[in-house]
């Protein structure tokens, strides 16, 4: 089972919508959305609360050898909800990256090597080719609906979501459902990564929060410059 179960409100899709979704499916071009091949799963937790884990399925493309851009739904099925989206850097775009803004990327070394984040469906030998790669990157993930808690509309502030370090982080309930539904062993995955490394200097003490929790939160702020702001509800 996916780790959403709220369903979505709205009156079900029209025969009229469909048929001008497929017209206009035939004429336009979707130069973006063309650019995704790539489907990894993994799992995020919100920053500030490890005990809220998430089943993330990453539809990525690359901008360029360095920097890869995802879609992050709740599920592969063609109903699934988008919640996030995940940006991946390599460690030399990363280390360029200002101190205060370090602390909102995450490492996936070791997503990588305990075989947690894998590409369903794809042999093995093929996957690991790309996934030493992606060992060695840094990734910056928002989530926008906390299907978590059941959401049926994407409500509040988008969170910013952090990855598994170690062993003994990831529900061993959630580890086995995941196994069991695409047919894989994360631990066979993880003798057969253990030649893997991660980032040459290592991970940076800042990334993965600096070690600390991280809560997306809303302020009220004055909009500048404040007297070209109309006061409709003054």
């Amino acid at each position: 089972m996916a780790t959403s179960h709220a369903e979505v409100p709205g009156e079900p899709t029209q025969t009229g919508t469909a048929i001008l979704e497929t017209a206009t499916a035939a004429i336009q071009g979707f130069g973006p959305v063309n650019k995704i091949h790539q489907h990894l799963c993994a799992f995020h937790f919100y920053g500030h609360d490890m005990t809220r884990q998430v089943e993330a399925h990453h539809f990525c493309g690359h901008q360029n050898e360095e920097v890869r851009q995802c879609l992050i739904y709740d599920s592969p099925e063609a109903d699934a909800k988008l919640i996030g989206l995940e940006y991946l850097v390599s460690e030399r775009l990363f280390l360029a990256l200002p101190d205060d803004e370090k602390k909102l990327w995450h490492s996936h070394e070791y997503e990588v090597k305990s075989g947690v984040l894998f590409m369903p469906g794809v042999p093995g030998p093929i996957q690991r080719q790309d996934l030493d790669k992606v060992c060695k990157t840094y990734g910056k993930v928002f989530h926008f609906w906390q299907v978590d808690r059941g959401d049926n509309l994407p409500l509040g502030v988008p969170q910013v979501m952090l990855a598994l370090t170690r062993d003994g982080q990831l529900y061993e309930d959630l580890a086995r459902n995941v196994e069991k539904r695409f047919g894989i062993s994360f631990e066979k995955e993880r003798e057969n990564r253990a030649y893997m490394t991660g980032p040459t200097l290592g991970v940076h003490p800042l990334a993965n929060g600096g070690g600390k929790g991280l809560k997306t939160e809303l302020r009220e702020v004055d909009v500048q410059p404040v007297e070209s702001v109309p006061r409709v509800f003054v």
